[in-house]
C-alpha cells in the first residue's frame, strides 16, 4: 500500500481550500500519511513569482515534500491544475510515484480549448482575477452544485483570502500557465484514475474521459457535483480512491 498521498490543488487555491477532504481521505485509507503542498504563487509559496509553465511548479511541490520528511514514493491526487501538475511530475519523475488520481482536469491535445474551461465563463474569470469583492461566492458558485456546503467553506475561503491573498499577477500567471500546458509522449507508466463530476461547470466532463480513453485508464464519474468534487462529496471520492486501490493493488512503498 502507498505511504504517502500527496494532494494538489488548482488555480488560486491553496491547501486549507481542502477542507475536511485530507481527513476524509486519511479515513478511506488507513495506515497512509496524507500531505497537501501548495503551488507557487499560492498558500504559504504566495510571495513566489508563479512560473509561466506547469512543468516549473513541480519542483517547488518536491521541495514542500523534503521539508516535511515525506519520501516517495507518492501517491499523487491532483484536481484541476493540480492535475496538470501531476502529470507533468509523471513525467519529469516517475520514479517517484505510486499511482495518479487525476479530478476534473484537463489537457491539450485531448480537448479544445473551449471544453478546458468553458469559452462562456472566460470573461467572467478575467473579471474575478481583477476584483476581491465577492469573489469567493462567485467562485464557489461556479465551483460547486452543493449550495447548502457554501456558508461554511465561504468563511474559510474569505479568511484565506484576507490572510494569504493570491496577487493578481500570480492568478493570471497559474492561468495562462494552464491554459498553455500540453501532454505529448505515452501514457504515464503508473496506475492511473479519472475522476470527473456531470455537474462541472468549469471544465467540460468530457475532458476526464477523452483522457482516460487515450491513456486506457479506468474513469469514474459523479453524477451531480460541481468542479470542486472534494467539497462537493469527499466521502463518494475518497471511497473510490479507495476502491481503485484495493483493486490495481497500488505499489508497495520501498
Amino acid at each position: 500500500m502507498v505511504k504517502t498521498w500527496v494532494l494538489l490543488r488548482g488555480l488560486t487555491r491553496e491547501q486549507a481550500h481542502w477542507g475536511e477532504f485530507p481527513s476524509t481521505l486519511a479515513q478511506a485509507l488507513p495506515g497512509t500519511r496524507i500531505v497537501t503542498v501548495d503551488l507557487p504563487g499560492a498558500g504559504q509559496l504566495r510571495h513566489q513569482a508563479c512560473p509561466w509553465r506547469v512543468e516549473a511548479m513541480v519542483q517547488a511541490c518536491r521541495d514542500q515534500l523534503a521539508e516535511a520528511g515525506a519520501a516517495p514514493p507518492y501517491a499523487l491526487l491532483g484536481l484541476s491544475l493540480g492535475g496538470m501538475v501531476a502529470s507533468a511530475w509523471a513525467r519529469a519523475w516517475p520514479q517517484e510515484l505510486a499511482a495518479l488520481v487525476l479530478v476534473n482536469t484537463s489537457l491539450r491535445p485531448y480537448s479544445p480549448p473551449g471544453r478546458r474551461l468553458r469559452a462562456a465563463l472566460w470573461p467572467q474569470l478575467l473579471r474575478l482575477l481583477a476584483s476581491d469583492r465577492g469573489a469567493e461566492e462567485a467562485i464557489l458558485r461556479l465551483t460547486s452544485s452543493r449550495p447548502e456546503r457554501h456558508a461554511q467553506a465561504l468563511a474559510c475561503w474569505q479568511a484565506v483570502r484576507e490572510s494569504r491573498p493570491v496577487s493578481r499577477a500570480n492568478a493570471l500567471r497559474q492561468l495562462l500557465a494552464a491554459a498553455r500546458y500540453r501532454w505529448s509522449g505515452p501514457a504515464p507508466a503508473l496506475p492511473l484514475l479519472l475522476a470527473c463530476s456531470e455537474g462541472d461547470r468549469l471544465v467540460d466532463p468530457g475532458c476526464s474521459r477523452l483522457i482516460a480513453r487515450a491513456w486506457s485508464a479506468e474513469i469514474v464519474s459523479h453524477p451531480r457535483a460541481g468542479h470542486d468534487l472534494p467539497l462537493d462529496d469527499g466521502p463518494w471520492l475518497a471511497q473510490r480512491i479507495a476502491q481503485w486501490q484495493a483493486a490495481q493493488r497500488v505499489a508497495p512503498a520501498r
